[in-house]
């Protein structure tokens, strides 16, 4: 008998809704067990070396990462709706983080770590609230050029912000990120020959790995021959910089410490953490959900990456997020449930209680590396160059946000939202101006873009036009001009024919512009036509009693009743279209002429 099927049908069916898990540990057995003992212990060997040095990315001593590693991984598994995401230390969060808190206090001081903490309690919270009110659709006010814009200057930040651990030469911490790195460049004489060895040597070691032995867990050799190496040539004596030493056993669990006046001003850093963290998870589980054919629940998510985050502040470290490689390295090795994720954090345990004097020698430039070799994957500028061709409006919002990401720096928080700022603002101002196109009769009777296709308007005494947008109040304005300006152009027009299929809405601005205008056409013995509405316009007219205004007879199903309906009545009313037809030129000039006045 099958429990697990039986647990789902029944009682368990509501509990799943609410603690995720449900929905796969009844149906472990030892298949699925060995399964994911495999990839949890994989994705540990990747997670150890990273934790350490995204810790480091973040300003805090590398052992907190382990800490990040921990209890936050087992709570996104079990309280997550994608079965193979795994969470903890990513770099993005980890940089954002530490942008947000060194301006509050100086990087490395205990005040310092207990703002970090703060952070992962508040994106956390921010999290949870999202996904509890059903807020997840929020993240689609991320454009993918903004999204891309920032995260390539964000990669770019993260892998030149290295560069003061590579050399071992102290970076100033000032409010301007590029004028830092300059000073560092320029003093480049002073750097620690060894350091500067061990780092560059690390990074072409990782590369050589990545592209000739993919499958071996390349993190791990680079940082146990660097710790070798670096015990054996007495590298910390020498004057480099090692991890030191990493306090056994677990981390102190407990509330963090909540200072309001510091949380109040970091609460924009923690919502745009909340919301570039989870597009990372978001982006993971989408990909998962694809290869194993199984579905996820972007609320759900939000609602166990804020667990995850809450997690991480109780377990006195930073914030935590859903990471893009090692999901993938989880998944290609065959994970099949969260239990992968939770052997993983046992590994980190074990590391934790008896293998952490074995970290001490490790170079902070390798962990240096290993930052670099994972955010160069991250810069991808063809996107922008892409966004660029496809609308120029989106090319400039991705240009604009990677430039601002790069000036705000280190605040780079201030560069997404100048991005998403931007679109919205690049996005109403099209929506304000939406294209109006004149239409004109081909020769199959078919309504087309008059002045693409050169051709003639269906009649003389008919213009017809297409709408392409919502008729709201931010365009209200500009339609009705639009219809007066071809009014003015044609005083013997008789009738205005709007094919309605681009209009997706119409609100309570839109449906006051229409009743005026059709007063003012009705006083010029003009009629207003309609064709080819959806049904939920067509129903929001006829309840503000538009239709009725407009008059049954003038509201066509389709664009073809109504071009044989017209050219009816206007013969009855003794207009022959074949004496007064305008020509193709005539009809592609008035549509410039139109397009002119618009711009």
């Amino acid at each position: 008998m099958n429990t697990g099927k039986l647990w789902h049908k029944g009682f368990g069916k509501t509990w799943t809704k609410f603690l995720p898990f449900l929905s796969w540990l009844p149906q472990m057995n030892g298949e699925t067990l060995k399964a994911d003992f495999i990839a949890g212990l994989t994705v540990s060997l990747v997670a150890i070396p990273q934790s350490l040095a995204y810790a480091q990315l973040a300003g805090m001593p590398p052992y907190y990462g382990l800490y990040a590693s921990l209890l936050p991984v087992i709570v996104g598994a079990l309280m997550g709706s994608s079965p193979a995401l795994s969470t903890g230390p990513v770099a993005m969060t980890s940089l954002l983080t530490a942008a947000s808190v060194m301006t509050l206090a100086a990087v490395g001081s205990d005040q310092y770590i207990q703002y970090v903490i703060l952070m992962a309690l508040l994106s956390g919270i921010i999290q949870m609230g999202l996904g509890i009110g059903k807020l997840g659709v929020l993240i689609n006010f991320l454009s993918y050029p903004v999204l891309r814009g920032f995260i390539n200057a964000a990669a770019i930040i993260i892998a030149l912000a290295q560069l003061p651990n590579m050399l071992a030469i102290k970076r100033e911490s000032s409010t301007h990120f590029l004028s830092d790195i300059l000073h560092v460049i320029e003093h480049i004489n002073h750097a620690h020959i060894l350091s500067l060895v061990f780092g560059i040597g690390s990074l072409i070691l990782l590369m050589a790995l990545k592209k000739y032995a993919p499958k071996l867990p390349g993190v791990l050799i680079v940082v146990a021959i660097a710790t070798f190496l670096s015990y054996l040539v007495g590298f910390e004596a020498d004057g480099g910089h090692v991890v030191g030493k990493i306090p056994p056993g677990l981390p102190h669990f407990g509330m963090p410490h909540i200072e309001p006046t510091a949380a109040i001003h970091m609460l924009p850093a923690a919502f745009v953490i909340a919301i570039i963290s989870f597009m990372e998870a978001m982006s993971s589980s989408k990909i998962i959900a694809i290869k194993t054919r199984t579905n996820w629940n972007e609320n759900q998510e939000l609602i166990g990456q804020g667990l995850a985050k809450i997690a991480a502040a109780f377990s006195n470290t930073m914030p935590v997020s859903g990471s893009f490689s090692r999901s993938a390295l989880n998944l290609a090795s065959g994970a099949r449930t969260g239990m992968a994720s939770i052997i993983s954090a046992f590994f980190v345990l074990i590391t934790l209680l008896f293998f952490t004097g074995l970290l001490y020698h490790l170079p902070k430039p390798t962990l240096a590396a290993v930052i670099m070799m994972a955010v160069f994957g991250l810069i991808d500028f063809n996107v922008i160059r892409e966004a660029w061709k496809v609308k120029r409006a989106d090319g400039i919002a991705a240009v604009v946000t990677f430039a601002a990401t790069l000036l705000f720096a280190p605040n780079i928080q201030n560069g997404i939202l100048t991005g998403i700022i931007l679109s919205l603002v690049l996005y109403l101002a099209q929506s304000m101006k939406p294209e109006v196109v004149i239409l004109g009769l081909d020769e199959r009777g078919v309504l087309r873009n008059a002045k693409r296709h050169n051709l003639p308007r269906m009649h003389p005494k008919v213009t017809a036009i297409r709408f392409d947008g919502p008729l709201y109040f931010a365009n209200v304005s500009y339609f009705e001009q639009s219809v007066l300006y071809l009014l003015s152009q044609d005083p013997d027009v008789k009738f205005i024919l709007v094919v309605g299929n681009g209009i997706t809405n119409i609100d309570t601005s839109g449906v006051e512009m229409l009743k005026n205008l059709l007063e003012r056409l009705k006083k010029s013995g003009i009629t207003f036509v309609f064709s080819s509405l959806s049904s939920s316009v067509r129903d929001i007219l006829i309840r503000a009693g538009i239709c009725h205004l407009i008059g049954e007879e003038n509201v066509y199903i389709t664009q073809r009743d109504a071009v044989e309906d017209l050219k009816r009545r206007l013969a009855e009313m003794g207009e022959d279209d074949a004496e007064s037809a305008q020509s193709p030129e005539t009809s592609g000039e008035k549509a410039k002429q139109t397009e002119t006045q618009k711009a």
